[in-house]
């Protein structure tokens, strides 16, 4: 007869340092089958301290904390802890903060406005190996590196206006090519150099094709 092992209930470690939010999570984990609660610590100290005897699969950790922030938390335990799963719990909705997160090891990172069943999705999904954002995050993280690249606003048609440009056409060659009015030309151009941020036509040129903006020939 072969003896099949019973599956083990996924080992959570809380760390926030709101008692109302610990207790509304300790009822979320405790009424929720397959998941076990092994400890939770009110600071980020008391949570590097605690944690390595417990070895949890997973740390729901809040970011802002006293002491030692959720970073800090992360930091100091995913080198020591390779296989628990650190899932940051924040208020904050900061692209720069979800990258360090998930720089310092983070596999997850969630808004505390999220739903139970979110949360409780996520955990699994980070337990499985998987690295996962909340669908709030994504977009802040989507949304921000749109900014950060030169011409991520530009439109179909500016871009076709950009192109000519690069060829070195004159706004009556555009309009010739475009088969549309020379100050319809104007009114795109000036958008592109608005939105590319750059004073004059030239700026623009080297602008596109330094970040490849345009198809080349």
């Amino acid at each position: 007869m072969t003896l099949i092992d019973a599956p083990t209930d996924i080992t959570i470690f809380l760390v926030d340092d709101h008692p109302m939010v610990r207790a509304g999570l300790v009822g979320m984990i405790q009424g929720e089958r397959g998941m076990k609660l092994v400890g939770e610590a009110g600071d980020g100290r008391d949570a590097v301290r605690l944690i390595p005897d417990c070895k949890p699969d997973v740390v729901l950790v809040d970011l802002i904390m006293p002491h030692l922030d959720g970073i800090g938390v992360i930091e100091a335990l995913h080198p020591i802890l390779p296989d628990t799963r650190f899932v940051v719990l924040s208020s904050m909705l900061d692209p720069d903060a979800v990258r360090r997160a998930v720089q310092a090891g983070a596999r997850g990172y969630l808004l505390k406005t999220a739903s139970a069943q979110e949360l409780i999705n996520m955990i699994l999904q980070v337990k499985a190996g998987r690295r996962v954002l909340g669908p709030e995050v994504t977009d802040a993280m989507i949304a921000n590196e749109q900014r950060d690249v030169p011409g991520a606003d530009l439109t179909q048609r500016e871009r076709q206006i950009l192109a000519l440009m690069v060829r070195g056409m004159s706004n009556q060659e555009i309009a010739d090519q475009m088969s549309i009015a020379v100050p319809t030309v104007k009114f795109h151009v000036t958008n592109v150099l608005s939105k590319l941020q750059v004073d004059s036509r030239t700026e623009a040129v080297v602008l596109a094709i330094k970040h490849k903006l345009v198809p080349g020939d």
